[in-house]
């Protein structure tokens, strides 16, 4: 077993990553690269304000070290370049031309490191009329259809979280360019810019939609197509104890099981007359609230129903399947998502918790070489 190979270290270990502070979708994408192995150095700035909590429990930062760098000091651009230099991967998400005005944008990096792939996160991306502009996850899908999407008709779109614009449409994104640049910038000797906006990211995840939409198969308003609410069969129904059970039968084999086990066989109407789905949808609900969601729980257990509670965030660690799995994890005391995908030969873990700001300045300039990181200058 060679070192890349020892368990734990994941199949990114020995590459090295700088990532440059922020918030969002870019330390979440370093976390990922972090979690498959990566060597993730992240230039915290001093004083710098990160989500607002405790700098002990931003997850996000697992699997990384920080050093502190004032980049508006004399030689601030000067310690980043001389990481970037030692780098394969380096992560930004400021507005297009600040990295510039730092004097630490593509051009300069890599004029230091040619093979340096230099991912840019953001909402907007570099180009376009909006780019200049601030924004956050919930207008980036604005202007995409996929906030138009959701929710129910006659309601406003609710926001989902930052998960489907942020982390979907923007850090996964990142993280697929750059792997992608990296494995090129290892073939080829040549690094490049991967420009992620989550606009655009958003919209690539809407490509089966945009499909049906084209062939006529989905309805551009929102509650009246097969996966959006629309269909009784494919939704959230709320139980006798005010919680929630989610359905997902669509094909007839799974709907035949759900309705028997429902105990509407009987009364329910057929489920391809369209003009019924609301008189379906009506007894489907009266069936739900007449149980707990426990009890409900209990009589879709083992079957291809397709039917699952909704839990909340504390529940979902103790659900025996995600517990057999251990697709949550505990470290320093902190419950959180274990690292995703699985790798056979080189497993991921969580090697350390969130990077505390300027933590491992004398380590990082011993193992990345670069002396100056220790100067007084942050």
């Amino acid at each position: 077993m060679t070192t890349a190979e020892k368990p734990g270290r994941g199949p990114l270990a020995g590459v090295r990553v700088l990532e440059l502070a922020g918030i969002g979708p870019g330390p979440f994408a370093a976390m990922l690269l972090g979690d498959l192995g990566a060597d993730v150095v992240r230039v915290d700035r001093p004083g710098g304000a990160g989500l607002g909590i405790d700098p002990a429990f931003d997850v996000t930062n697992r699997n990384k070290r920080s050093v502190l760098v004032d980049l508006k000091s004399p030689d601030g651009a000067a310690r980043v370049l001389d990481l970037a230099a030692r780098a394969d991967v380096l992560v930004e998400g400021y507005r297009p031309g600040v990295a510039e005005r730092l004097g630490i944008g593509p051009g300069v990096c890599h004029a230091r490191n040619p093979r340096l792939v230099y991912g840019r996160m953001t909402g907007w991306g570099q180009d376009g009329p909006l780019a200049p502009r601030a924004g956050h996850d919930i207008a980036y899908l604005a202007l995409t259809g996929a906030l138009g999407m959701i929710g129910s008709p006659g309601e406003p779109p609710p926001p989902p979280a930052n998960l489907l614009g942020d982390y979907a449409g923007g850090s996964l994104y990142l993280v697929v360019g750059v792997l992608a640049a990296l494995y090129h910038a290892r073939e080829t000797g040549a690094g490049q810019v991967v420009d992620a906006a989550i606009v655009d990211g958003a919209s690539h995840l809407s490509a089966m939609i945009h499909g049906m939409l084209a062939a006529g198969g989905w309805q551009d308003r929102r509650g009246a197509n097969l996966l959006d609410g629309g269909c009784p069969y494919y939704g959230t129904y709320e139980t006798a104890d005010g919680r929630y059970m989610a359905v997902g039968a669509l094909e007839t084999q799974f709907y035949d099981e759900f309705l028997r086990l429902l105990g509407v066989a009987d009364e329910a109407p057929a489920r391809g007359d369209l003009t019924r789905w609301d008189e379906l949808r009506t007894v489907i609900a009266a069936r739900f609230k007449s149980r707990t969601r426990d009890e409900w729980t209990a009589v879709f257990a083992g079957s291809d129903a397709c039917v699952a509670p909704v839990l909340t965030l504390r529940e979902a660690p103790l659900h025996p399947h995600l517990a057999a799995r251990g697709t949550f994890t505990e470290h320093g005391g902190v419950v959180q998502p274990a690292p995703a995908p699985r790798f056979s030969a080189t497993p991921a873990a969580v090697r350390g918790g969130p990077a505390q700001p300027g933590a491992h300045a004398a380590e990082i300039a011993r193992d990345w070489d670069v002396p100056r990181l220790l100067e007084d200058g942050t």
